[in-house]
C-alpha cells in the first residue's frame, strides 16, 4: 500500500519546506522505494542557485536518506529520532530539474537500534541520478 505525504508526516519530523518525500511505494528489511517531485516553488530550493534549473545534490542525498528513514519507520519497530551522521560515497550522473519525479530505491544495510546504515539509488526519467551509501545515528529517544 502507497504511503502519502500526509502519511510520511507522520513517519518523520521533517516538515515543509524540509520535507523530501511525497510517497513511499514499497518498504520492508531489504528496501524501501520511494518518490519526491522538487516543486520550484519551494523557496529553499529557489534560493539556492536562483537562476539554475536543478535541485542541489545535497538535497537529493538528504530526500534518499529521508526516504530510508521513513521507510525504516513503517515496517520496523526502532524508535527516537536518527540523523544523518556520514556520507561514505556519493556519485552524481545527472542534473535534476525542478519538477521532475524522482524515484528512490534505498538498500537497508544494516539496522539497529542506534545506527542505519543505508546505500540508494535516485532514478530520473528510470536511469541512475545519484548513487549513495550513508550512515544515520540515533541522536534521541522517542521519550525525550
Amino acid at each position: 500500500m502507497h504511503t502519502t505525504m500526509k502519511d510520511v508526516q507522520n513517519l518523520l519530523p521533517h516538515r515543509e519546506p524540509f520535507l523530501f518525500v511525497d510517497t513511499i511505494l514499497l518498504s520492508n528489511e531489504v528496501e524501501t522505494i520511494g518518490t519526491i517531485t522538487f516543486d520550484k516553488a519551494n523557496l529553499t530550493l529557489r534560493t539556492t542557485f536562483p537562476n539554475l534549473d536543478f535541485v542541489p545534490g545535497t538535497i537529493l542525498i538528504e530526500a534518499m536518506a529521508q526516504c530510508g528513514g521513513a521507510g525504516i519507520k513503517k515496517f520496523s519497530t526502532i524508535q527516537g529520532l536518527f540523523g544523518l551522521a556520514a556520507i561514505e560515497s556519493a556519485v552524481f550522473h545527472k542534473v535534476v530539474p525542478h519538477g521532475a519525479e524522482i524515484k528512490m530505491v534505498i538498500r537497508h544495510l544494516r539496522v539497529s537500534e542506534r545506527i542505519l546504515k543505508q546505500s540508494g539509488v535516485a532514478y530520473l526519467d528510470g536511469e541512475p541520478a545519484i548513487e549513495a551509501t550513508w550512515t544515520c545515528i540515533r541522536f534521541q529517544s522517542e521519550d525525550n
